[in-house]
């Protein structure tokens, strides 16, 4: 069992999102760790791209700053490997597929698990292109994500359902990730149909923003996972809203 499986088998999974380098190289240092001590099980560490095509305003505006802020993906690599010496949650890196292709499936992979990376989300990458990257992460140990989306045939949803490795990434409504004020009506069905062809965890994002919604989605799926809104109180420290937000959100999990 990898060790992103072992973290979703516990207990409801809170899973936090940030750019690295935003708003500094010196935050995402210190930010990931809290992050870990107030209750989130993974963390997935974003590699800034210049075309972020998945994500919204938010999460675009803080990879231009980290870009402004000289992040690479070399740089997101020993970033990683600070980080793992400082905490033992799952590190998940997510990116799109131009840097991996840029440095190399097999060296992006092996630097990755060498920084204890343990999985990568790749939005831009479908499962019937990943074939050659779920080889060279399998070769290193670890898991490779992907992600369904409310408009996803059940051909598809079968297709994730075999390929996906450590859990699925459940897209809560079409469009960029960004806060929103409310979830999706059909929601429940849309984890309900995948539930039915799936046996890998299923986890939310896209849109989450508040401990009622994270209650409302792990009333269904097994983990949530939340970044803009993360993004968004990064500006502001020494991170008590931050704290806040972490600690209401892992309440709302425990007690869904």
């Amino acid at each position: 069992m990898s060790r992103i499986s072992s973290a979703l088998a516990r207990r409801k999974a809170l899973i936090a999102y940030v750019t690295v380098g935003y708003p500094s190289v010196e935050a995402t240092l210190e930010v990931v760790p809290l992050l870990a001590d107030w209750g989130c099980d993974v963390v997935e560490l974003g590699i800034p791209f210049s075309d972020p095509m998945a994500d919204g305003t938010t999460i675009q505006d803080a990879a231009y700053k980290a870009l402004k802020n000289g992040v690479t993906p070399q740089m997101c690599m020993e970033m990683a490997a600070k980080l793992r010496r400082k905490v033992d949650i799952p590190l998940v890196f997510m990116t799109y597929y131009n840097p991996v292709f840029n440095l190399g499936l097999e060296s992006f992979c092996r630097l990755s698990s060498q920084s204890g990376v343990d999985g990568l989300i790749i939005p831009d990458l479908p499962p019937e292109e990943g074939e050659e990257l779920e080889a060279c992460t399998a070769r290193e140990g670890m898991d490779l994500i992907y992600l369904l989306a409310p408009t996803s045939s059940e051909e598809r949803v079968d297709l994730v359902s075999r390929r996906s490795r450590g859990f699925i990434y459940l897209v809560s409504l079409t469009g960029v990730t960004g806060a929103r004020r409310d979830l999706p009506s059909d929601l429940e069905a849309f984890v309900g149909r995948v539930r039915k062809r799936a046996s890998l965890p299923l986890c939310v994002g896209f849109g989450i923003a508040t401990p009622e919604q994270a209650r409302r989605a792990a009333g269904v799926a097994d983990g949530v996972i939340v970044g803009s809104r993360l993004i968004q109180l990064l500006d502001e420290y020494p991170y008590r809203r931050l704290n806040e937000l972490v600690a209401g959100l892992r309440n709302a999990l425990d007690t869904s």
